[in-house]
């Protein structure tokens, strides 16, 4: 923002947090959630119904601005009582208190969001505050002095973080009082009145200067920042971003689904983009319903930025903001808020996606100006069918019979809903290979082509689909037809070279088809761009093992299988391969503990089902691998 474009103003600002919310989520979670949704809703009505506006909701806290002290202060007091009645329904340990500070001061305008000393001000006076109690700041107090039945008592000047001057704050005694009725904090009636109001001050005085020392040093930035010397991971040569799962704060825990959808979308469209590093979803959605800080997020992931935001849904309409951090400056580079119509929610996506590409300065091409998904889904019906596909791929990704068969269902009602739409085939089609793989399959071979026949009939809708081919090569190559998976892998890669799913099936068609050297590297960058996630990122490392394997790297590869084991423990195919590989080492002891854990988990187990699955082409490599497996101890 240069000089000019600067806009200032007096406003008055409300900041809420709530008390204990890091034991709260430790203890349950779920339930967590669903109160602060439901809590927030009720300070969102109140700060509506005293003409404010919200400006940011980050986490447990909330922020609003007011025109008026007075209606921030009744605000508050309403608030306060109202969540006070609400936590009287629950059990002492479940009770969640909001902290709220009250600031008048001047801001920064940025389209719909402000900043400035106005703002840090509210959230030090909310970390003052008592659990379900008000403190002020002088400049509010005195707007407010004689116009509300309310008292207040005197807590002095305090010394807060970040602001050079101390801090008149005054707490808000909810109970009606006379107006400008105030209580001086330590003020003691009586004989030796002179002498207690001397100690309290040096109380006082030794109190502040402990606080300034431990807590309030300016030297403590706003926000903790980052610190490239603690990434897990260097950082990349180009810039990073890390979006984390917007918040769902309606209350139905059924917009679960475009909450997330939300979320994907505006990762997958930035991995579209060459210029720009993107931690795949698996990665960020670990932190799903967390409360973690943008320091935690850069560090573990190594990213310099972190996009996060929260979503509502009324009706029809639905509030979305977002806000993108520099996690090595602790700047906050661009927030928004956005109240749309629900048929607008794709353009929305692309939108929020715009901004922050424009934030970090990357620069769209034109040809990378049209990637949304608001061209395949069309008003409520397309909305329907959104929200059933994202249903359905959730079941498919836990990878268990009782789930997949329950996605067959829903597949084939979103089939019949929108036959247009291309992700209904590729979720389908997804179920069929899920069969193949969960040994579900009356007939593995079919099952395999009628899965290619669906993405097939996906790309025949949109043949720029990403995910398509990448999903068709690996489809190509499980049937052992590799110079075709070679080809819808490069396909896949030239139209969405930063998304790890995409890769991850491109250097499995790699590496059986004998161009493991290759492989290798790319599944180093799959890890790399999906470090924790789950699923995809145990498949990386599987076979990251195997191609290690395939080129002699024994110790390598079994550091590699390992981190698969840890991310799926009771999944046989690092096991068998760990297996193998310790086998031709010779490593019997090892070979023949594995070959136990394999057993353990599918007793009927035998060499011959993994020749008949191996998809390695190279028949020498293949008859090794069994030989290995036999010389453990397998049958």
């Amino acid at each position: 923002m240069t000089t000019q474009e600067v806009k200032r103003k007096l406003a008055a600002i409300l900041s809420a947090d709530v008390k204990g919310y890091s034991r709260l989520m430790g203890e349950d979670e779920e339930g967590t959630i669903r109160t602060l949704n439901a809590y927030k809703e009720v300070i969102t009505g109140f700060i509506q119904k005293y003409q404010g506006r919200v400006v940011g909701t980050a986490g447990d806290s909330i922020m609003a601005e007011f025109a008026s002290v007075v209606d921030t202060v009744r605000c508050a007091v309403g608030i306060q009582e109202e969540l006070k009645d609400r936590n009287k329904e629950l059990s002492e340990g479940r009770r969640m208190e909001f902290r709220i500070g009250v600031n008048l001061g001047d801001v920064v305008e940025d389209g719909d969001t402000i900043y400035g000393d106005g703002v840090n001000i509210a959230a030090r006076l909310e970390s003052l505050s008592d659990a379900g109690g008000i403190c002020i700041s002088g400049t509010a107090f005195d707007q407010v002095e004689n116009k509300l039945s309310l008292g207040y008592e005197y807590l002095g000047e305090q010394a807060v973080k970040n602001i050079a001057k101390p801090v008149r704050v005054y707490k808000v005694l909810i109970e009606p009082g006379k107006p400008s009725e105030v209580k001086i904090k330590a003020k003691v009636k009586g004989r030796g009145q002179k002498y207690f109001a001397i100690a309290a001050a040096i109380v006082v005085i030794v109190g502040a200067a402990m606080a300034w020392q431990f807590v309030w040093r300016p030297s403590h930035p706003k926000m903790e920042i980052a610190s490239k010397e603690k990434m897990a991971f260097p950082l990349p040569d180009v810039p990073s971003i890390a979006v984390l799962p917007f918040v769902n704060m309606s209350e139905d825990p059924k917009q679960e689904f475009l909450c997330d959808g939300m979320t994907e979308n505006i990762i997958t469209f930035l991995s579209k983009v060459p210029r720009l590093f993107v931690v795949a979803r698996d990665s960020t959605f670990t932190y799903k319903g967390k409360p973690v800080k943008v320091k935690q997020v850069s560090e573990e992931l190594g990213v310099q930025y972190v996009l996060e935001g929260s979503f509502q849904r009324s009706g029809d309409r639905v509030r979305i903001t977002a806000q993108l951090i520099d996690a090595l400056t602790g700047n906050h580079l661009w927030a928004e808020r956005y109240d749309r119509d629900l048929k607008d929610i794709f353009a929305l996506q692309d939108e929020v996606t715009l901004k922050v590409l424009t934030a970090i300065r990357v620069k769209l091409t034109e040809g990378e100006l049209s990637l949304g998904y608001g061209k395949y889904y069309g008003g409520k019906q397309g909305l329907d069918c959104y929200l059933k596909i994202m249903g359905g791929n959730d079941l498919v990704s836990r990878r268990n019979i009782k789930d997949n068969n329950l996605a067959r269902r829903i597949a084939e009602e979103a089939l019949a809903m929108c036959p247009e739409v291309p992700m209904a085939y590729l979720l389908m089609a997804g179920v069929y290979s899920n069969d193949y793989w969960l040994g579900s399959a009356r007939s593995p071979e079919e099952s395999v082509e009628k899965a290619i026949e669906l993405t097939q009939k996906a790309l025949a809708l949109d043949d720029t689909l990403a995910e398509a081919h990448g999903f068709l090569g690996f489809l190509y190559t499980q049937k052992r037809e590799h110079e075709k998976g070679i080809a819808q892998g490069e396909r896949a890669v030239a139209l969405n070279p930063g998304d790890s799913t995409v890769l991850v099936y491109y250097a499995i068609s790699l590496n059986y088809a004998g161009r493991s050297e290759e492989a290798i590297t790319l599944f180093q960058k799959t890890i790399r761009l999906n470090p924790v996630g789950s699923y995809y990122n145990y498949m990386s490392n599987l076979h990251l093992g195997i191609a290690l394997m395939l080129t002699g790297r024994y110790e390598e590869a079994v550091s590699v299988y390992k981190i698969a084991i840890q991310r799926a423990p009771n999944n046989m195919w690092p096991h068998i391969m760990l297996t193998a590989t310790y086998s031709m080492m010779g490593r019997e002891k090892e070979a023949r503990a594995e070959a136990a854990e394999i057993l353990r988990i599918s007793p009927k187990f035998s060499p011959d089902f993994y020749a008949k699955r191996s998809l390695i082409k190279e028949q020498s490599k293949r008859d090794k691998v069994v030989d290995a497996l036999r010389k453990a101890g397998l049958k």
